[in-house]
């Protein structure tokens, strides 16, 4: 491991400079969702740590969350994310090719036995044994075993990694697998998305690199810093859902004037992920800013769950325990109510008023 030289001297090569280094920790620290006191640690890791190793395979993809990580728009980091860690193998991006390809990938398991990252994009496919996929002359089931077995862990990119997606959609003919249903010895972070967010997946190298373990996991495997929340959590459009106001028809007035986009079929109420606060290229918009709903690709089954288009009816886990159909009247009501408590409220303040100002007449009328 001592051969392979840090994250900070690739960066120095690059000629960044170190105020833009200890620039780089801070707002990575930030990211993470780590105070100030986090800064040196980070700034330690990656001036003394080597890169971490890294064999990056391919299954049934699309090759989406390559072109996610390779745009990370964090400050440095598109400059360097490659060089945050010894990518020794990918298929997709490195130069080598066939016969090279592959040696350089068992070079890499042999060198660092135990001490590299397995990173799987896509799935295996375990019909036929394992034949609609075949990667380096043998199923990629074969492969993704043998790389995964001398692993320090594995990282799950993807929805097509940690659920199947869209290749495990029903009736699944080639039995499309998530890696953790194929590999169970080994701990394995989820990073679902379709594809994941660029920042959220440097952001977990990152933190791995930094305090040398796992990130805190949720309950489907996934980094808690960054799946912690629903999107409708933290949506910008989220008091038009409370108000009442949705978008009825694409292009209506509601949707000129941004209001929700549940009654579309936004799945942000039931999604975790970070997209309403990381955003997407260099964190300019989301889908929902856009004008679309959320389809909920961070989810195990999202492709499953009917149409995007479909909305989730009578959920409960709202600020307001209604559905979206019912929402609109109770917020009418409550305005009605409040209207009337108003008007009764400043009837009784008159009548107080007129009484104290004519206290003898009152009691000739009592």
């Amino acid at each position: 491991m001592s051969q392979i030289e840090t994250f900070y001297d690739v960066m120095r090569a690059q000629g960044i400079t170190r105020r833009s280094f200890m620039k780089y920790c801070a707002l990575t620290a930030s990211a993470l969702g780590l105070g100030p006191a986090f800064v040196p640690k980070i700034a330690n890791a990656m001036e003394t740590k080597p890169r971490t190793p890294v064999v990056w395979v391919h299954g049934l993809e699309c090759t989406c969350c390559s072109e996610s990580f390779i745009r990370s728009a964090h400050p440095l980091a598109k400059d360097v994310v490659l060089s945050m860690i010894s990518l020794d193998y990918d298929d997709t991006l490195m130069a080598a090719a066939g016969h090279a390809a592959e040696a350089a990938m068992m070079e890499t398991i042999e060198k660092y036995k135990g001490n590299y990252i397995l990173a799987v994009e896509g799935n295996p496919p375990l019909n036929e044994d394992g034949m609609f996929c075949i990667s380096g002359g043998k199923p990629f089931v074969e492969k993704l075993r043998m790389a995964a077995k001398d692993a320090k862990a594995i990282i799950s990119w993807g929805a097509c990694a940690s659920y199947g997606c869209v290749q495990a959609a029903k009736p699944n003919p080639t039995q499309a697998t998530p890696v953790h249903k194929v590999i169970t010895d080994k701990p394995i972070i989820k990073v679902p998305g379709c594809p994941p967010i660029a920042e959220v997946m440097t952001g977990v190298i990152t933190y791995m690199l930094t305090f040398d373990r796992l990130p805190e996991l949720d309950r489907q495997g996934r980094p808690a810093m960054f799946y912690g929340q629903r999107i409708h959590d933290k949506c910008y459009r989220r008091p038009h859902f409370d108000a009442g106001q949705f978008v009825e028809e694409w292009d209506d007035e509601g949707a000129r004037k941004g209001y929700c986009l549940y009654k579309m079929g936004c799945k942000g109420p039931t999604t975790y992920n970070a997209c309403s606060t990381v955003r997407w290229n260099e964190g300019v918009s989301f889908p929902i800013q856009s004008g679309h709903g959320c389809i909920g690709c961070s989810e195990d089954g999202f492709w499953d769950q009917g149409t995007f288009y479909d909305r989730v009816t009578d959920l409960t886990q709202f600020g307001v325990e209604k559905n979206a159909d019912e929402i609109g009247l109770a917020a009418a009501g409550v305005v009605g109510a409040g209207v009337a408590l108003h008007a009764a409220v400043t009837a009784l303040k008159a009548a107080q008023n007129k009484a104290q100002k004519n206290p003898s007449k009152t009691s000739e009328e009592a």
